[in-house]
């Protein structure tokens, strides 16, 4: 079982960053693929970023990519989310994720357990 707690969200004005931060529960930290996802409202969650278990190889949505940069720090069971030069398309509820497995979906099924989300809102 992991348990995920997200925090570093808030109100930006666009062209600014926010750092969130997701901090995990469990031994085996190590051992799952980390993701970020995001909803919007009345929009689907959207996979936004993941990153390997040994923190090696990274996939972003093309939406975000060269703006958001994901790491983990397997020693701290934290995985981050940079985000610079934020749109007002990025206002979502972001959601981290984890999933027991070497691979590293993208795809919301693909994931076992889920934080409770943290608000981000970028004003035009």
């Amino acid at each position: 079982q992991v348990q995920l707690v997200e925090s570093g969200g808030g109100l930006v004005q666009a062209g600014g960053s926010l750092r969130l931060s997701c901090a995990a529960s469990g031994r085996t930290f190590k051992a799952y693929a980390m993701a970020w996802f995001r909803q919007a409202p009345g929009k689907e969650r959207e996979f936004v970023t993941a990153i390997k278990w040994s923190g090696r190889s990274t996939y972003y949505a093309d939406s975000v990519k060269g703006r958001f940069t994901i790491s983990r720090d397997n020693a701290k069971n934290t995985v981050y989310l940079q985000m610079n030069s934020l749109r007002p398309e990025d206002t979502a509820v972001y959601y981290c994720a984890a999933a027991q497995t070497f691979d590293v979906p993208t795809g919301l099924d693909g994931y076992d357990y889920w934080g409770q989300g943290t608000q981000v809102t970028v004003s035009s």
